[in-house]
């Protein structure tokens, strides 16, 4: 479904309704909010994953990053001064 044509028609209605409409929508935008996380989390539940191969993939790709940011602190610590 395309987003886009429903948030263009509420911002043109809002736009064109501005001075009109005095209702405060707090409460409905909160509730509607949860119940997107709510669905979000329960379609993040329905996939199934290798938690320990994505976990040592992250770990492995953690400890690179670390590794490189200290190998050119090292060489470029000398330099910057």
């Amino acid at each position: 479904m395309n987003i886009f044509i429903p948030l263009l028609a509420g911002i043109i209605f809002g736009y064109l309704f501005r001075r009109r409409i005095n209702i405060n929508l707090d409460k409905p935008m909160s509730a509607t909010l949860l119940l997107l996380i709510f669905f979000m989390g329960v379609e993040a539940g329905r996939v199934e994953i290798n938690a320990v191969d994505i976990f040592i993939s992250s770990l492995t790709f953690a400890v690179l990053t670390i590794l490189g940011s200290l190998f050119f602190a090292v060489v470029l610590g000398g330099r910057v001064r």
